[in-house]
């Protein structure tokens, strides 16, 4: 058997709002590391909404929200694969306590999250559903002699971020720094000796070496592959061995990095939503922002334009870069 898990992100470009980054790791035979997983799983999963039919939609989380469709289908994928591994949240608070345990406290210093609702607020679901959609996917897995080992995501709200960038001055070199601690979390909490991560590739950097050796010094590095459209590293001990794979479009190509993508995408939104929650109970008429760079100008425009009386923390709302 072998590990094979998928790293992925959503809000890196914002200024408004968390950068979340999640990942998902899967058991599964040697054999199968290369198979279409959504072609394998065809009874419990598509990556299409058309003919979805009751089976779960995975794929890049940017083909799965919209606007105008809301967080249906990222909500759905998230609550059903958290409860394959045996959790059932009710709240945004409990949903953060499982995927970014770090990350409550922290959020008690932000008044859009400690509101009355704050991150108590429930999560409005079919619980009905969502039970039958992964009871679905956990028997078509273990029909392959698949399983669902994690989830697991680091939620950078801004105040942290902020932090993070001051000390680094580059936000590449903070979402690698957070992609690299998830790596590592794989590494030390699943002990087989075959692991296979992919992760979902930003910006132009092909070459990874300098910086996965410094985050993992006491490992052996060979360089298997450099190029344009993806690299891959091989990183062992005497016990056993890890390959790290970037690939351009990987949130496009392999099912695990799209779950990632999915749940990074739900904790942004609900975030998100509880930032516009906050700022538009003060006045009908201002409009919710995604927190992209030129409607976060605007929202934060707005705010100034029309609940000047309302003060804020810029540190909590703004990113620094």
């Amino acid at each position: 058997m072998a590990v094979l898990a998928g790293i992925d992100e959503a809000g890196y470009g914002p200024i408004l709002g968390p950068l979340v980054v999640s990942a998902s790791a899967f058991s599964i035979h040697e054999s199968l590391l290369k198979a279409d997983l959504w072609q394998l799983l065809k009874k419990s999963i598509a990556d299409r909404k058309k003919h979805l039919a009751g089976r779960l939609l995975i794929t890049d989380s940017k083909k799965a929200y919209s606007r105008a469709a809301g967080i249906r289908h990222i909500q759905r994928t998230t609550l059903a694969m958290l409860r394959c591994l045996g959790t059932e949240p009710t709240d945004l608070n409990g949903l953060l306590a499982f995927l970014c345990p770090d990350c409550p406290e922290r959020l008690k210093t932000y008044p859009w999250y400690c509101n009355p609702d704050g991150i108590r607020v429930p999560l409005d679901y079919d619980r009905a559903d969502v039970k039958i959609a992964s009871d679905v996917f956990a028997s078509d897995m273990a029909r392959h002699g698949i399983r669902l080992l994690g989830i697991q995501s680091h939620c950078l709200d801004v105040a942290h971020y902020n932090k993070l960038i001051a000390a680094v001055k580059n936000k590449a070199s903070v979402l690698f720094s957070t992609t690299a601690a998830l790596i590592k979390s794989i590494w030390d909490n699943y002990r087989d000796d075959n692991i296979q991560i992919i992760v979902d590739r930003q910006g132009g950097r092909s070459r990874y070496r300098k910086n996965l050796q410094r985050m993992f010094s006491d490992l052996e590095l060979a360089v298997i592959n450099e190029s344009p459209n993806s690299s891959s590293y091989e990183l062992k001990n005497a016990d056993r061995k890890m390959r790290i794979h970037f690939v351009i479009k990987a949130d496009q190509k392999y099912m695990p990095v799209c779950l990632a993508s999915m749940v990074s995408k739900y904790v942004r939104e609900l975030l998100i939503e509880r930032i516009n929650d906050y700022f538009l109970n003060h006045h009908a008429q201002l409009k919710p922002t995604a927190g992209y760079f030129k409607d976060g100008r605007r929202f934060i425009a707005d705010i100034k334009t029309y609940i000047p009386n309302i003060k804020y923390d810029s540190n909590l709302l703004i990113r620094c870069r």
